[in-house]
């Protein structure tokens, strides 16, 4: 184990003294990830153990997930990823080398990602960019290129970087320095930037990473605050991103943190508009529910493969806020193909009705053109020059329009 940790680490410092790192890994920001390394040029689709499980993660768990997420139907809906979050990792060796908890993960992480790569999944990990991660255990700082090294050997596909200790390191510096680290790894390892939008990553990380977190945490709430202080409701997210549409696009995404359907805190009404604005958004879909414990509406709403593809759309660009009244929105997004996405939200108690235009679609208005319900599973019949629905209180109906 030395022997091979030592000759990584001498691979690691001929890179770095002779430039075998490529030139725009050495000289510049806009480094080999982001759209040159050649992934997630779809947002990103998988599960996370945060959300449900925060801390209380095992092999166990892992490869439960796993087995869900193929028994579900989950993987051939278009879900990838099986993700292990905080608290999986133990004392870094002798050598320097990050460990897991063999309490939690007896057979370590390269078996656990061996399994989940035979399910026919990719295998994510996490990491912090600062000495220590969120949960108190150990981080990247300064074993970045260590670390990458390490998370390839295991057969590491994802990396999700948060930003917690960091005291007063840079931003774009620390995360590029992972992402220079993880290209020199020859591994296609997709990065997601984790430092909850403080320093305006959209400005700087299109090629650092492949998706940036834009807000704080998630909750489990429609709106608002948590009492936790540091976590928000799915529409004070969505207000937070509502002008940024025009950072994302195949292999760099703005990301409004995990979902939280199926965790209990809301409405299954609530719910479906959450996964509604995560598609038109654009989002990645992260599952952070129990996948072992699906409520046919849960399964239902994580499933629906007409709301999947526009999230996975391949033109690759994010909806916007077309128009608002009061508690009455419309979003809105350009399909392949010429067609639209459209979502009607209500953050209201009460229902309503509401109307998109042509004019807000950027269509003439003598078009006539298909309408149908994502969530119904029907046409509703061909329209010209607007359609609309009435909106039940604290929800959404979401439709593609298509000349």
């Amino acid at each position: 184990m030395y022997f091979k940790t030592s000759r990584t680490a001498l691979v690691i410092l001929m890179a770095c003294l002779f430039g075998i790192f490529p030139a725009a890994a050495r000289d510049r920001s806009d480094v080999v990830l982001g759209v040159a390394n050649g992934l997630a040029q779809t947002p990103p689709m998988g599960w996370n153990s945060w959300n449900k499980f925060a801390c209380n993660v095992n092999e166990g768990l892992i490869r439960s997930a796993a087995d869900r997420m193929v028994s579900s139907g989950m993987k051939e809906a278009g879900y990838t990823y099986i993700i292990v979050d905080d608290c999986w990792q133990g004392a870094r060796n002798a050598a320097g080398n990050i460990q897991p908890d063999v309490k939690k993960f007896l057979s370590g992480i390269k078996m656990l990602a061996d399994y989940v790569h035979s399910k026919g999944l990719k295998f994510g990990i996490y990491s912090d960019a600062g000495t220590k991660t969120c949960g108190g255990y150990p981080g990247s700082r300064g074993h970045e290129f260590q670390d990458a090294a390490q998370y390839a050997a295991w057969g590491v596909d994802y990396l999700k970087y948060d930003w917690c200790s960091t005291d007063t390191q840079d931003a774009q510096s620390s995360y590029l320095t992972m992402s220079q680290a993880l290209a020199a790894t020859g591994r296609p390892i997709v990065f997601s930037l984790c430092e909850w939008g403080n320093s305006k990553p959209w400005l700087w990380a299109k090629n650092i990473g492949n998706l940036w977190r834009t807000t704080g945490d998630i909750a489990d709430i429609w709106d608002g605050n948590h009492p936790n202080g540091y976590s928000m409701g799915v529409l004070r997210i969505v207000d937070m991103q509502a002008e940024l549409a025009s950072y994302a696009g195949p292999g760099h995404w703005n990301d409004p943190d995990m979902l939280e359907v199926g965790n209990g805190g809301m409405s299954d009404s609530e719910y479906r508009a959450h996964f509604s604005l995560w598609a038109i958004m654009a989002a990645p879909l992260i599952a952070g529910n129990d996948l072992a414990a699906m409520s046919p509406a849960t399964q239902a709403i994580l499933m629906n493969k007409e709301v999947i593809a526009i999230d996975q759309d391949p033109l690759g660009i994010a909806g916007t806020r077309v128009w608002k009244d009061g508690d009455a929105e419309i979003w809105a997004r350009p399909l392949k193909g010429g067609g639209r996405a459209v979502v009607l939200l209500n953050r209201a108690i009460t229902s309503r009705r509401i109307d998109v235009s042509w004019e807000q679609l950027n269509y003439p208005a003598d078009l006539t053109a298909k309408i149908r319900d994502l969530w119904r599973h029907e046409d509703i019949g061909p329209a010209k020059g607007m359609t609309g629905a009435v909106v039940s209180g604290h929800a959404a109906v979401m439709l593609t329009i298509r000349p």
